[in-house]
């Protein structure tokens, strides 16, 4: 991962018009809006940890055959304080912020006291959340920043904890069918318990939408559930969902909170808080910890007691997978994703069939692709109609950045965009289609340029 802290990158906050080759769908009208880390230094200190890099939005906004592309470093209060001070002083996840040694021995000791129980960031840079009509960053913390996603203007922040009682909410949440949004926190040590917590923020209400009220207000508990540990509450980065059920696992990955308290004056991470919780007491030596008849994985208890786990590998390799929305918390058959081999930086995506276990791979000299992101076609009934969406960055220094455009069925290229700007690898986001905001248009319609520039589909069939 060494190269991507090589460069902090540039905000680009005028729209910058691409060069487009290829035909781009004229039912594609809207903005693809990511989030993820642009910078990893300020002053003279680095950022430990990729996840903690200050939060970087950018966007490709779609209409009549055209892109146009920004970027904006989110302001949030992280980010202001960092900059200030010209050096890194607000901690992270993997990266602890110590005072200044030119402070005097009363501010270094209230800097200790205070990091006992910490104000977490709100360097939100992990994903975009839709809520009523507004989009938020998010990050794993208790706050969140409103955004406007046509500008990248970063607005006013929240804190979860104003309306629901959790410490830390995933940045992960889903969405039902009325467009309600669903997400889990951990409230620790909440009235003597520390419990998840799993609510909704109901989709904007019309009483609400004239008064001018947020839906936040209106955020409702669904339930609680006790966390196995008072002290060491499952670490969970997202949790499931079907047309009936929540489902969530606490898993054995534990965050210690006595540790985490302490990590400040431990001079270590909170990220170094967090490990494996290996036993498992309550099972016979060599059973199968799991039950679930449609699957082959295994978890055996052995003799050491020591837990063995043997999954079932549908595909090697796959990092940020995503599916077509519409199929969410229902049966679906196609997964896209990034395919990672010899670095964690994916250099191809793929699709994958659930039911034939074949797959479709589009790759390409150099290229390093972000998280694909489906956009179904409209009125479409097959689960694959319709568009994958990637952004692409190369290692070549002579290759300009370009945002992606495949169709989903066949996986062939449709069209790409380039730009000549710095763009990042990011990591979560979402379309925003122009019928779910009044969006006027950054310039007048023009023809494409070129043709469709050359590509590699790898067709390839694999078994689990």
């Amino acid at each position: 991962m060494d190269v991507l802290f090589s460069r902090d990158k540039k905000e680009q906050p005028e729209p910058v018009k691409a060069r487009v080759t290829g035909k781009i769908p004229t039912w594609l009208q809207g903005i693809l809006l990511r989030n993820g880390p642009g910078m990893h230094t300020v002053g003279e200190t680095r950022y430990n940890h990729w996840f903690d890099g200050l939060a970087l939005l950018h966007s490709f906004t779609i209409r009549d055959g055209e892109v146009y592309y920004r970027s904006k470093y989110l302001r949030s209060d992280t980010y202001n304080a960092n900059i200030e001070a010209n050096r890194i002083v607000v901690s992270e996840f993997g990266t602890m912020a110590y005072p200044d040694p030119c402070k005097n021995i009363f501010s270094k000791a209230f800097s200790y006291l205070s990091h006992t129980i910490p104000e977490f960031t709100d360097n939100c840079l992990i994903n975009i959340m839709k809520c009523g009509e507004d989009f938020y960053a998010t990050t794993e913390t208790n706050y969140f920043r409103k955004i406007n996603p046509q500008t990248l203007e970063t607005l006013e922040k929240v804190d979860y904890r104003k309306y629901v009682a959790v410490n830390l909410a995933t940045a992960h949440p889903h969405y039902d069918a009325a467009g309600n949004v669903l997400n889990i926190g951990t409230a620790i040590v909440d009235k003597g318990k520390t419990k998840y917590v799993l609510f909704k923020i109901p989709a904007t209400v019309p009483e609400d939408r004239m008064k001018g009220k947020s839906p936040l207000k209106r955020t409702e508990v669904l339930c609680s559930i006790a966390s196995r540990s008072l002290l060491s509450p499952s670490y969970y980065h997202s949790f499931g969902i079907t047309e009936n059920y929540i489902v969530f696992l606490e898993q054995p990955f534990n965050m210690d909170i006595l540790k985490m308290a302490t990590a400040y004056i431990r001079g270590t991470s909170w990220a170094s808080c967090l490990a494996f919780h290996k036993e498992e007491k309550n099972a016979e030596v060599g059973s199968n910890l799991i039950k679930l008849a449609s699957t082959t994985a295994r978890a055996l208890k052995e003799n050491d007691d020591q837990v063995y786990c043997q999954p079932e590998m549908l595909y090697e390799g796959v990092e940020l997978p995503r599916i077509n929305y519409a199929h969410n918390g229902k049966r679906y058959r196609y997964v896209f994703a990034a395919k990672v081999e010899w670095s964690p930086i994916p250099t191809k995506i793929l699709k994958y069939d659930i039911l034939t276990k074949s797959s479709l791979q589009w790759e390409e000299d150099d290229c390093w692709l972000a998280e694909p992101l489906f956009v179904p076609t409209p009125g479409a009934e097959d689960e694959d109609d319709g568009i994958i969406l990637s952004v692409v960055i190369s290692s070549d220094p002579q290759k300009p950045p370009f945002l992606l455009i495949l169709d989903a069925k066949s996986f062939t290229e449709q069209a790409r965009a380039y730009v000549d700007v710095e763009v990042h690898l990011d990591l979560h986001g979402l379309f925003i289609p122009d019928t779910d905001f009044d969006s006027g248009k950054q310039a007048p319609s023009q023809e494409v340029q070129d043709s469709a520039s050359d590509c590699h589909v790898v067709s390839e069939t694999r078994r689990a």
